[in-house]
């Protein structure tokens, strides 16, 4: 009778481990910009930003210094990096006291992306910001886009329809967080499996923002 093949461990080997392949990194990284030159650097890109924004006779935000918040430690920002290239910068925030919206939201402020850059990293934060907003309990994500002419006339109107196609919704206008006029933006939370795969995440829980944007 034929004996049945044994294995190796009826031989004395040790059987051999299973293969199992090494997790593959995201290709993009959102992360909290910890150190001194990082926040320097999105300060940077901010001006950047800005400098491009009204080269071309577009509106920049007269109200604030948003390179000095983006340098403040105390504001935790946080930055889309490819391969450790700064692509984006914003101040996320829970709850912000917003004048606009209502209950709980994360709130994305000051998002600025490096000049000349596709509109999927837009996109990118998008998705990025639905995923952990829902991951973070919270059921809406909250943005403002500076607005100095009605929402139906350009520039802002080609801006909206873009956002919207990424699944934006446009809630009005009014005074902003700032002090200027801006679109309200809303986009709604949702889990989005495998995200991680693509985006990985390395973002400070953004606390409660109070009056003082020092303290938030």
């Amino acid at each position: 009778m034929t004996r049945p093949p044994t294995s190796a461990a009826d031989q004395g080997r040790p059987a051999a481990a299973p293969f199992t392949p090494a997790p593959l990194a995201a290709v993009y990284e959102v992360r909290t910009l910890r150190t001194d030159a990082e926040r320097e650097e999105a300060a940077a890109l901010v001006q950047d930003r800005q400098r491009w924004l009204t080269l071309r006779g577009l509106p920049v935000p007269a109200q604030a210094d948003v390179p000095a918040l983006f340098r403040a430690p105390q504001t935790k920002p946080a930055g889309l990096f490819e391969d450790g290239r700064l692509l984006a910068c914003m101040i996320p925030e829970h709850d912000p006291g917003l004048s606009w919206g209502e209950g709980p939201c994360l709130f994305l402020g000051c998002i600025h992306t490096l000049p000349d850059q596709p509109n999927d990293i837009t996109r990118l934060i998008t998705l990025w910001a639905s995923d952990v907003a829902a991951r973070q309990g919270l059921p809406v994500v909250r943005a403002e886009a500076l607005a100095r002419h009605p929402l139906d006339a350009d520039p802002i109107a080609a801006l909206l329809r873009r956002l919207t196609d990424m699944g934006w919704d446009v809630r009005g206008s009014g005074t902003g967080r700032e002090g200027d006029r801006v679109a309200h933006l809303e986009l709604a939370a949702e889990h989005r499996s495998g995200l991680s795969a693509l985006i990985g995440c390395r973002v400070h829980a953004p606390e409660t923002a109070t009056d003082d944007r020092g303290s938030a």
